[in-house]
């Protein structure tokens, strides 16, 4: 007779479990020397994992129960890892009750060149003003043949574009004029973002209305309780200046001037009025309080510039920085590790990065990645091969199509002295210890 050994449904679910995890035991193994050695040859490190990982051998539980039903969040939020992905401020930029204040991005979380907008760096004079679509009006006034008053919906009437483009505070790295005051990328460099802008050419508009010829100049106002004012030259109006009333897709957030703002490609933020509630038009600038008192360059022998608006060709490296520094831990010599960074200019489109381990003694070319456009982030890399224990002094410099280069420090500080706060666009410097950790640093010869 047939013996038959009966076995139980637990013996089986147990046998199975066993089973399972051999075979994925045995096929993360292969799969692991597999990965080494394609790693090995690509160059690239590798990282290091057992081959009784849990996240391999054990099914996970996010995928043995159900997940939120689609209409928990009606409008999308980050993961609840990403915690420390958000803007930050300090009492040192911002007034006691942080109404004048800022909130800067963090840059060194960035991937590509748009910024989301719960990101989007944010600077206002008199806190963040919440405005009603349906009262909103946009007065054009001054030297135009025909003056009008605009609601939001006739102001989306006029033909629409959409436009790639960063907003930079003329202060960004203003911390670094005679040193740097924070072992920080996000607080170093993070007082600027780039989004994608949706809005009308303000010279459509003009072209409806028509321009007096002694128009030289238009006040951009602001209708927060700061009633921030700006003067911009006609020229750059005739140019790409725009209202926009969209960012990323979406309609502005209120800290971004919803439900429309002055937007000026590559011109310093200060310039981009948000809130907006007029536009005048004049032979004469205004010569208001954020063009006089505040955002000029105090220069070595005393006197001010005015009227300067254009943000200087710049870049930074992002990986590695303070907040990410590279894991030495599971690096080798040779191995291949990739240093990023970011580069802009006010001026046109970046052509050129550079990139120096030394300090700025000898520079090779980066990489230039993906999309390229004027007045807007462009990415770059470069490919190191990492050696244990070294030491390193990174530095980036960009060039633009318009001829301008980053300056060093020495030369940015021999025309401008060091009691200015804007437009500073020097050469930064990120010390790499022998550890990976990463500090701010400034060389000077």
């Amino acid at each position: 007779m047939t013996k038959i050994n009966k076995i139980s449904n637990n013996d089986l679910a147990s046998k199975d479990e066993n089973l399972k995890l051999s075979s994925r035991r045995d096929f993360f193994k292969k799969a692991a020397s597999l990965s080494v050695g394609a790693a090995a040859a690509a160059s690239v490190a590798p990282v290091t994992l057992s081959a009784d990982d849990k996240a391999i051998m054990h099914h996970p539980k996010w995928g043995q129960s159900w997940g939120d039903p689609v209409t928990k969040n009606l409008y999308g939020v980050p993961s609840k890892f990403e915690h420390n992905n958000t803007r930050r401020y300090t009492k040192l930029l911002a007034s006691g009750n942080y109404r004048a204040s800022i909130a800067v991005t963090p840059i060194h979380e960035s991937e590509g060149i748009i910024t989301p907008n719960g990101l989007f760096f944010s600077r206002s004079h008199g806190g963040t003003a919440h405005i009603d679509p349906n009262e909103f009006r946009l007065m054009i006034t001054g030297l135009v043949k025909k003056p009008i008053v605009l609601t939001l919906d006739q102001l989306k009437r006029y033909p629409s574009v959409t436009r790639t483009h960063f907003i930079e505070c003329p202060a960004n790295g203003g911390q670094e004029w005679r040193r740097p005051q924070y072992n920080s990328l996000q607080f170093a460099k993070g007082f600027m973002a780039c989004a994608q802008w949706t809005g009308v050419y303000i010279k459509t508009i003009l072209e409806d209305l028509g321009l007096d010829k002694k128009a030289q100049w238009m006040l951009a106002e602001g209708s927060d309780n700061s009633e921030m004012g700006r003067s911009v030259p006609i020229d750059k109006i005739m140019d790409d200046a725009m209202i926009v009333w969209g960012q990323n897709g979406e309609a502005l957030r209120p800290e971004q001037g919803y439900p429309a703002r002055l937007l000026l490609p590559g011109w310093e933020g200060n310039l981009c009025v948000k809130w907006l509630k007029r536009l005048d038009f004049a032979a004469e600038p205004w010569y208001a309080k954020e063009e006089t008192s505040k955002y000029t360059a105090l220069r070595p022998d005393g006197k001010a510039i005015q009227h300067f608006y254009a943000n200087e060709v710049n870049s930074t490296v992002t990986h590695p920085s303070p907040e990410k520094p590279w894991d030495v831990k599971d690096l080798k010599d040779g191995d291949m590790i990739e240093i990023q960074g970011l580069a802009w200019s006010g001026m046109g489109t970046i052509t050129t990065v550079d990139i120096s381990l030394d300090g700025g003694k000898n520079y090779v070319e980066a990489n230039i990645k993906g999309l390229v456009l004027p007045k807007c982030w462009t990415r770059w890399s470069y490919m190191h091969k990492y050696k244990k224990g070294e030491k390193l002094l990174l530095t980036s410099r960009a060039l633009d199509d318009a001829g301008f280069i980053q300056p060093t420090v020495d030369q940015e500080v021999s025309v401008m002295g060091v009691e200015s706060v804007y437009h500073r666009n020097a050469i930064e410097t990120w010390e790499v210890n022998e550890k990976g950790e990463v500090n701010h640093v400034q060389i000077r010869s």
